[in-house]
């Protein structure tokens, strides 16, 4: 049994996962979820994921292992994605927690919640989202300065975590003005070996009064 991947096309928590697995070169197969559409929310899917969320990567005993960060320590552990040395693993495992914590909320949520109608532009919510991004930009246009990667020096799955979201991050409304270190550092993820995008962008039927999903 190959390595079977649960997720949806137009998320970029899944988008990472599929980039690391393209430029590992290891093979899986994907299994689309429509999370709008209901299909999250089944009892089948309950006991791959109680908490309802993709994506989830289905090992080859049948286990099964959500969290993207979680997935990509997984897949990368024992390759160039993930280091060996123990201080630079623990700074891999930073960025992926400083991922989650800080840029999800004021990135991420910002851009699903306008993309798909759930935001309107003009609401200052939104302003606020956008201030508290920049401010996540500042620290990681900080941290850029003088280097080409976030951890040991080398791209890493800390480097795949981080661009998921900040790749699109322009599709909310947040520019990288002010934030050139970040700037240069996306174009230098997109330059890397098996570099691939093929995150799509939300359906209608993502839409609030359509949507049946565990956002609504």
């Amino acid at each position: 049994m190959t390595l079977r991947l649960h997720d949806y096309a137009a998320s970029a928590n899944c988008y990472k996962v599929r980039l690391a697995l393209a430029q590992l070169g290891i093979p899986y197969e994907r299994v689309p979820v429509d999370i709008f559409a209901g299909e999250t929310l089944t009892d089948d899917f309950a006991r791959r994921n109680p908490a309802r969320t993709t994506p989830v990567l289905e090992l080859e005993d049948g286990s099964h292992l959500p969290e993207s960060g979680a997935i990509l320590l997984y897949l990368a552990d024992g390759t160039p994605l993930f280091p060996d040395d123990r201080a630079e693993r623990a700074q891999v495992v930073r960025w992926l927690l400083f991922e989650q914590a800080d840029v999800i909320a004021p990135v991420a949520g910002l851009r699903f919640r306008l993309l798909t109608g759930r935001f309107a532009p003009d609401e200052p919510r939104v302003a606020r989202a956008r201030a508290a991004a920049d401010a996540v930009l500042s620290v990681l246009d900080a941290h850029l300065t003088g280097r080409e990667f976030f951890a040991a020096e080398r791209y890493t799955v800390a480097d795949i975590a981080l661009y998921g979201y900040l790749h699109v991050a322009h599709e909310a409304g947040i520019g990288l003005d002010g934030h050139p270190q970040v700037a240069r550092w996306l174009e230098r993820v997109a330059g890397q070996p098996g570099y691939i995008n093929d995150l799509e962008p939300y359906p209608e039927n993502a839409r609030p009064g359509v949507s049946r999903s565990i956002y609504d």
